[in-house]
C-alpha cells in the first residue's frame, strides 16, 4: 500500500492517538486517585479533630457573636435552687434567682453530673438528673447555652473529688480501675446523650478535670502526674467523642487562677481535644489581688486563645456573699469589658451563707441591677435578640 494513501495515513494517526491514550491514561488515573485520596485523608483528619454536630458548630459561631457584642451572663444551678427554694418543689414554674432580681434569666447555665457515674438519681448537690435534663432542654430551647462540669467521686478511694488519694494512674489504659472508669464514662455518656431533642442530643460544653493546677482534686497538681493528667483527658475524649459517638460537645479547658510560677499550658492535653480556653477566678474578698488576677490571667487566656483560634470564657468566678458593696460594677465589670470573653459563669446559690449572685431583698441587688444595664452583659433575652 503507498504510503501517503489516504487510508494509511488514518490509519497511522489512529494507531498514534491510542498509544498516546493508554499512555497517559494510567498516568491522569493515578492522578485523580491521589486528589481524591488527598481530599479523603483531609476530611478523615477533619472527621478525627472535630466531629460535630451542625448545632455544636453553631454554637461555636455563636460564642464567637457573643464575645464581639460583650459577654453572657451565666449562673451555676441557675434553675434548679436558690435561696429558700427548688425547682423540684415547683416543677410547672422555671425560677431564676438572677430573674427575681434583674427582669432576665441568664443567658448561660452551668450544671454538674457528680455521681452520674455512680448511677445514683440524684447529683452530687441533691438535683435528680431527671430535673436536670429537663432543665438543659427548656434553657436550650430558650436560647441559652449550656455547661457542664463534673466533680466526680475517687474511683480508687470512692471518697469524693476532694480525696486526694492517688487514681489517676489507676483509671487510664492499663490501670488497675480502668475499666470501672470506662464504664463511669459510658454513664456520662449516657445521660449526655439523653438530653436531646427531636433525637438529637442538644450542644452542651463539657468542662471535666478543671482547676488541675490548684491541689484540692483527686486530678490536681502534686496528685497526679502532668502526663497522667494529660492522658486521663485524652483517653475521656476519645471514649465520649469516638466510642460513645457524641459529636455535641465542645470540651473546655479551664485551670484555676494563676500563681507567679504557674504555667497556664502545663496541662494542656492538645489543641485536637480542646474547644475552648477557660479560667477560674475567685474573689476572696480581697477586690484588688481579684482585680490583679483578672487583669494578668484573661491577657493570657485572651493571648493563647487568639493565637489558637478558639474562644475563651471566665468558667467560673464570684464573691462568696457579695459583701463588697458595688462589686459587679466596680469591680468585676470594668475588668471584663474589653477582655473578648464569651461569658462568664457566677457559682451557685445555695445557703445564705454560700451563694454568689443576688436573692431578692440582698443589699446589693441594686448594684446587680446597674450591672444587667451595662452595655456589655447579655442576658437570655439580649441573645435572642
Amino acid at each position: 500500500m503507498i504510503k501517503n494513501h489516504p487510508f494509511y495515513l488514518n490509519k497511522t494517526i489512529c494507531i498514534k492517538v491510542m498509544i498516546l491514550f493508554f499512555l497517559f491514561l494510567p498516568l491522569s488515573c493515578k492522578n485523580d486517585k491521589k486528589e481524591d485520596l488527598k481530599k479523603d485523608i483531609s476530611v478523615e483528619k477533619d472527621d478525627i479533630k472535630t466531629k460535630r454536630s451542625i448545632d455544636t458548630e453553631d454554637l461555636i459561631s455563636k460564642l464567637y457573636t457573643i464575645s464581639k457584642k460583650g459577654f453572657a451572663i451565666g449562673h451555676q444551678d441557675a434553675t434548679s435552687y436558690g435561696l429558700n427554694w427548688k425547682h423540684e418543689d415547683s416543677p410547672e414554674v422555671i425560677k431564676s434567682d438572677v430573674k427575681e432580681v434583674s427582669g432576665k434569666l441568664p443567658a448561660v447555665y452551668g450544671f454538674d453530673i457528680g455521681h452520674i457515674e455512680l448511677n445514683n438519681t440524684h447529683n452530687l448537690d441533691s438535683v435528680s438528673f431527671t430535673t436536670m435534663r429537663q432543665l438543659m432542654i427548656d434553657a436550650y430551647k430558650k436560647g441559652g447555652i449550656i455547661t457542664v462540669s463534673w466533680h466526680a467521686d475517687n474511683p480508687t478511694s470512692n471518697g469524693d473529688s476532694w480525696d486526694k488519694t492517688s487514681t489517676v494512674s489507676d483509671i487510664i489504659k492499663g490501670g488497675k480501675h480502668h475499666d470501672k472508669y470506662q464504664l463511669w464514662v459510658k454513664r456520662v455518656a449516657d445521660f449526655l446523650k439523653s438530653v436531646e431533642i427531636n433525637n438529637q442530643p442538644i450542644p452542651v460544653v463539657f468542662r471535666p478535670f478543671h482547676e488541675m493546677n490548684g491541689s484540692w482534686f483527686w486530678w490536681g497538681e502534686g496528685n497526679c502526674s502532668v502526663e497522667d493528667y494529660k492522658t486521663l483527658w485524652i483517653e475521656t475524649v476519645n471514649l465520649l467523642r469516638d466510642t460513645h459517638q457524641l459529636n455535641n460537645l465542645l470540651y473546655a479547658y479551664s485551670p484555676n487562677k494563676l500563681n507567679p510560677t504557674d504555667d497556664y499550658m502545663k496541662y494542656y492535653p492538645g489543641d485536637e481535644y480542646v474547644d475552648i480556653f477557660g479560667i477560674d477566678i475567685y474573689d476572696f474578698k480581697d477586690s484588688e489581688g481579684f482585680i490583679n488576677s483578672l487583669q494578668h490571667d484573661l491577657a493570657i487566656v485572651k493571648e493563647i486563645a487568639e493565637q489558637k483560634q478558639k474562644p475563651y470564657a471566665f468558667t467560673e468566678t464570684g464573691l462568696e456573699t457579695l459583701s463588697t458593696p458595688n462589686w459587679f460594677t466596680e469591680v468585676l465589670y470594668p475588668n471584663l469589658e474589653n477582655t473578648g470573653i464569651s461569658w462568664v459563669l457566677f457559682w451557685r446559690n445555695a445557703r445564705p451563707d454560700h451563694h454568689y449572685m443576688p436573692y431578692k431583698g440582698h443589699p446589693i441587688v441594686d448594684d446587680f441591677k446597674a450591672f444587667e444595664a451595662l452595655p456589655k452583659t447579655l442576658f437570655l433575652e439580649d441573645l435572642t435578640n
